[in-house]
């Protein structure tokens, strides 16, 4: 958790960008994230320089050459706890003059440091702010990978109250609940082709962290976690670079953070590559036949991507692997062809475990789309026996443009610090969510069609002729029937109100003449 004086540092800092002229918030992250970086670097050749003076051998890694450059200034300059005790304007030089056109060189050589760098810049001019900031990161405890980790969430946390940027992240209480219902294991290769912040990696890796500590006491099984299970692609360097920072500011060394467009490039390599999938794709677009991949085509003949995205989690899943994916309500009951081939698909082919329906403010303020999350699992000779319905109401925040707590930190998520009041439940209804998830194939069966969670079976989907999967088409409301003992209480009641009609009437034309 982060302590009060490092969010206002952080506000500060973040408020100086804005009159420093840095107004984009994925602007100030980028720049954040820079520097981040430039630290980062320093503390890894640090490590290396007290590993070899440990072990008496010379250095078997060196980021920053030794000795001077060919203008006769030193390399050490370039380092992180040498220039943060320059005087503003000197370190202004030094790291926009030579320490950015370092980063771009790593990033040309194809260095795992660099690779997100090759367009690095320092985008103000501002010495003071420079300074401020450096000093600023310079006293947070980086030796703590929660508080880096909680540091950067929170900085994060900033492009989705700016409004504009916010569809890069999905609430992280939702990608938490999405986490916990598919449960990762330690041997999981996990992939989010839609990375953006990175957040349902991050959140992927901290339940690892919780549930399965004997990862990294297992020397293969720790080897994975930093180098083989995760996995994400964007088209945005700039996302590529935050989402990059973001996984290796939560402790994954060397995750596979790469430039794809996703729709667009073939994926005979990635093609049954991964055991699970966790993703919030962008939708409500549309590409050219031309420019969309064959082998996406060749499962469903469509244009609109939300259906091309959910083609590619196929392609993408190895036979037994799962998915959990937010999609807008179209794709639960849209009467295209191509909709209801993919549903068909999904329910006949694959197995269907699972339909949350989410409240339409869950992205608010930037969006008020309505929206679910679909559990599914690749099998491709069927599996689907009863799919499993939830209408999550509350998420624990209002669902207006303010978003604001409904119930305390320590009761928000799906797995919060204190038991939530039974009267509480309807501020919150994730852990409900959580629990009765894991019941799905037991007691959930029972429940019936006016309850907040049912199951459905394959038969009845099907019947629907179009493979339905919106709740709405299977809840049932209960009413209550109004009875009375006497019914010529009623007729009573009845001629009372006709007369005090009549008498109004009256009144009103006695007014009138």
């Amino acid at each position: 958790m982060l302590t009060g004086e490092i969010r206002n540092q952080v506000d500060q800092i973040w408020n100086a960008f804005w009159s420093g002229g840095v107004s984009n918030p994925l602007s100030v992250i980028e720049q954040i994230t820079y520097l981040l970086f430039i630290k980062r670097l320093d503390d890894l050749h640090t490590l290396e320089e007290n590993k070899a003076a440990n072990l008496g051998i010379p250095m078997e890694r060196r980021i920053f050459p030794e000795g001077n450059d060919d203008q006769g200034r030193p390399y050490s300059d370039l380092r992180w706890s040498r220039f943060k005790n320059f005087e503003a304007r000197e370190m202004m030089d030094v790291v926009a003059e030579r320490v950015f056109p370092f980063l771009r060189e790593l990033g040309e050589e194809g260095s795992s440091y660099g690779e997100h760098m090759k367009d690095a810049r320092l985008g103000f001019s501002n010495a003071a702010l420079l300074a401020k900031t450096v000093d600023m990161l310079d006293k947070i405890p980086m030796d703590d990978r929660d508080t880096k980790g909680d540091l950067y969430e929170y900085m994060l946390g900033k492009i989705a109250s700016a409004g504009t940027n916010g569809q890069f992240r999905t609430p992280r209480h939702i990608i938490r609940l999405m986490v916990e219902m598919t449960q990762p294991m330690p041997d999981d290769v996990i992939c989010d082709p839609a990375l953006g912040t990175a957040g349902f990696l991050v959140a992927a890796g901290e339940y690892l962290r919780d549930n399965h500590p004997q990862i990294f006491r297992d020397e293969k099984l720790r080897y994975h976690f930093h180098n083989g299970m995760f996995h994400g692609f964007d088209f945005d360097p700039t996302m590529l670079r935050i989402g990059s920072m973001n996984m290796t500011l939560h402790g994954v060394d060397n995750p596979d953070v790469s430039y794809r467009d996703s729709l667009a490039e073939e994926h005979g390599k990635d093609a049954g590559k991964y055991s699970l999938i966790l993703a919030n794709p962008p939708f409500a677009g549309s590409l050219d036949y031309d420019a969309t991949a064959k082998d996406l085509q060749q499962i469903v003949k469509t244009k609109k991507t939300e259906l091309l995205f959910l083609a590619l989690f196929l392609r993408l899943l190895k036979t037994g692997g799962r998915a959990a994916v937010v999609v807008p309500d179209g794709i639960l009951f849209g009467s295209s062809k191509a909709h209801q081939e993919l549903r068909t698909l999904l329910v006949e082919k694959h197995k269907l475990e699972g339909v949350l329906k989410l409240p339409s403010g869950v992205f608010k303020p930037y969006a008020g789309v309505s929206t679910a999350v679909l559990f599914f699992t690749k099998t491709s000779v069927g599996g689907t026996d009863q799919v499993w319905f939830y209408d999550l109401q509350a998420d624990g925040l209002s669902l207006d443009d303010k978003r604001a707590d409904l119930v305390p930190p320590e009761k928000q998520g799906p797995v919060p610090r204190e038991t939530l009041a039974e009267s509480e439940h309807a501020k919150n209804n994730l852990p409900d969510v959580l629990i009765r998830w894991r019941k799905r194939e037991d007691e959930e069966r029972e429940n019936p069609r006016t309850a907040q969670s049912f199951t459905v079976t394959k038969e009845e989907i099907a019947a629907t002729g179009t493979y339905d999967l919106s709740l709405n088409r299977y809840k049932e409301v209960e009413h209550e029937e109004v009875t009375h003992e006497k019914p010529i209480d009623i007729i009573k009641e009845l001629r009372t109100l006709e007369q005090e009609i009549g008498d109004g009437l009256s009144n009103l034309e006695a007014l009138l003449r």
